[in-house]
């Protein structure tokens, strides 16, 4: 998905307007029965940091309210550790300065658990979706796969997975890479002509097709392996937050809620 770069003061100034921030939790190592059971007697309000706008993970619905699967995801696991939270939507850079500052507890917003990142100081949940990345082109193009890019233009968002993919094949395949700073603009770019092609997440551009009527379709054949999206901590302290996280999802798979949620957003 995007880059986990080290921001700088600017972004966390930003994110730090957004909202309060709280600090830590109870101890970890204990059952999920007794992390729900401690949790509910404790004052304690986690706080996890989010993304703006990354359908159909976060973003707002026609009222202005913030759903999506990231949203849903959390409130399940919450309730069913019974434990209390404070989401804050504040964009992808901010989520990551204010987890690296200490002033978010944790941030799920569609991120990619990858060993660059891990050893970048990141420690993540347990996978909660995997997602691939993908090329998607214009409906009436005559590219039919990554043959037919050589000396072509495709459009990738920069500090993304999809943007990582692209750089992988391109010596390979001959194309050059124009990068853009948002996926409205990259999508744009394609329908316009600009480039033959983009990269995208899997969900995110099927969501984004369908539901803007996007002029654009993905091409099969063309998704890697893809890697888990999971939640993000960037302080040891907040390991207490993952392991309630786990057992929780855990829980949400079993009893048929997390399938129920993603049924919800992708059919």
């Amino acid at each position: 998905m995007k880059s986990f770069k080290r921001i700088l003061c600017a972004a966390l100034a930003g994110c730090m307007l957004a909202g309060s921030f709280a600090g830590c939790g109870k101890d970890s190592g204990k059952s999920s029965e007794d992390a729900k059971t401690e949790s509910k007697k404790s004052d304690k309000v986690w706080v996890v940091a989010t993304d703006t706008a990354f359908k159909p993970f976060e973003y707002k619905d026609a009222s202005g309210k913030l759903v999506g699967i990231d949203v849903d995801i959390l409130d399940a696991v919450a309730k069913d550790q019974g434990f209390e939270y404070k989401l804050n939507s504040i964009g992808w850079d901010a989520s990551i300065a204010a987890c690296q500052a200490g002033q978010a507890d944790a941030m799920i917003a569609g991120a990619s658990i990858t060993d660059q990142r891990k050893s970048e100081g990141w420690i993540f949940s347990d996978g909660y979706y995997t997602a691939t990345q993908c090329m998607t082109v214009a409906k009436d193009s005559d590219i039919k796969g990554f043959d037919d890019l050589k000396g072509k233009t495709v459009a990738v968002k920069t500090g993304t997975e999809g943007k990582t993919y692209a750089e992988s094949l391109k010596d390979k395949y001959g194309f050059k890479i124009t990068y853009l700073e948002d996926s409205p603009t990259m999508y744009q770019a394609v329908i316009g002509g600009q480039a033959v092609a983009c990269f995208e997440d899997t969900p995110i551009m099927a969501a984004s097709i369908k539901d803007s009527n996007l002029n654009l379709k993905i091409l099969e054949d063309t998704q890697n392996q893809g890697a888990p999206y999971g939640v993000a901590i960037h302080k040891k302290d907040r390991q207490k937050f993952l392991d309630l996280f786990n057992a929780g999802l855990k829980n949400i798979k079993a009893n048929g809620k997390y399938d129920e949620i993603i049924s919800k957003y992708l059919g």
